[in-house]
């Protein structure tokens, strides 16, 4: 049988390319030695079909295209250098259409301190942006290089973007961080100042990246009671039909950093966090839930090319 790219998904396309280069680091950007420093490069595309609700703004299509480049560079504890955009449109896109999505990406630059330093156009049927982002570090927060104990952690509250594509129809906090989502460079800049172990940030869903930061021999066991997901979210999810923890663990889109740390370091962070779990030698990913089981968590989140 020939297989297909949907019959192996996004992530395995991608280890396919890195397994075939010996010049790509396999982390959440590349990272090239450069001017006794490091420069940390990423490149990330977004489909109007794909990645965006169909109700969005054309400012905030543009403004995340910004977003979701930056958010590897935290993740990486880079700081921002420059930014650069390819864009594809409909040639009956109305001007201010596409006015607006430069507005946006000019917003966000200016909000992320990171100048737009280039790019290219061309026409196609949707609208299709393809973000470079470029930062220097000269110690990058790689993703695995943790240790048993370390204490599990994320910068903010999940499933709350997930949440929010699914009640496109009244605007709420929810609907505002699937909008309107930021990253978070400085506090990644932060982790890796103050002994952030290692460090990612969540885009496909907590469990999946759980999973892309995994090695051999070590495990996480993580507590729902610390996921501190509220009454008010669990009912709106139910009224949807849809399983809570499905939601905060297998959809993403929060672009907030998930990261490992010393007990010992984790009182002196200036900012804000949530301990979720700790690193452990079981090899497995489990989650232990609010009635006292523990299960295991399945590797599941957004992924590129799979069949429906």
């Amino acid at each position: 049988m020939t297989l297909k790219v949907s019959d192996i998904g996004e992530k395995e396309l991608v280890r396919y390319i890195i397994t075939n280069s010996k010049d790509i680091t396999p982390d959440d950007t590349a990272i090239t030695e450069f001017d006794s420093t490091n420069l940390i490069s990423t490149t990330d595309m977004l489909i109007q079909s794909r990645h965006f609700p169909k109700n969005m703004p054309y400012f905030d299509m543009g403004f995340k295209s910004v977003t979701v480049n930056v958010s590897d560079l935290a993740a990486m504890g880079a700081e921002p250098l420059g930014f650069l955009l390819s864009i594809a449109i409909p040639k009956d896109l109305e001007l201010d259409s596409f006015k607006e999505i430069i507005e946006g990406v000019l917003a966000a630059c200016e909000y992320y301190h990171i100048p737009l330093i280039g790019g290219d156009t061309n026409e196609a049927s949707e609208i299709i942006m393809s973000g470079t982002a470029l930062g220097l570090c000269d110690e990058p927060l790689m993703k695995n290089t943790y240790s048993k104990g370390d204490v599990v952690a994320v910068t903010g509250d999940l499933g709350i973007a997930a949440l929010g594509f699914e009640l496109e129809t009244s605007y709420n906090i929810y609907v505002k961080k699937a909008f309107k989502p930021r990253a978070k460079p400085e506090e990644g800049q932060i982790l890796r100042k103050f002994g952030a172990t290692s460090c990612t940030d969540i885009t496909d869903g907590l469990a999946s990246e759980l999973y892309e930061i995994k090695k051999d021999g070590f495990g996480f066991m993580i507590h729902e009671e610390l996921l501190e997901i509220s009454d008010e979210y669990k009912d709106k999810a139910s009224e949807l039909g849809l399983d809570y923890l499905d939601l905060v663990l297998h959809v993403g889109e929060d672009f907030e950093l998930l990261f490992t740390i010393k007990k010992d370091d984790l009182e002196k962070l200036p900012i804000d966090y949530k301990v979720i779990g700790v690193v452990t030698d079981s090899n497995i990913i489990e989650l232990t839930l609010e009635n006292g089981f523990v299960e295991e968590i399945r590797n599941k989140g957004y992924e590129h090319y799979v069949s429906e």
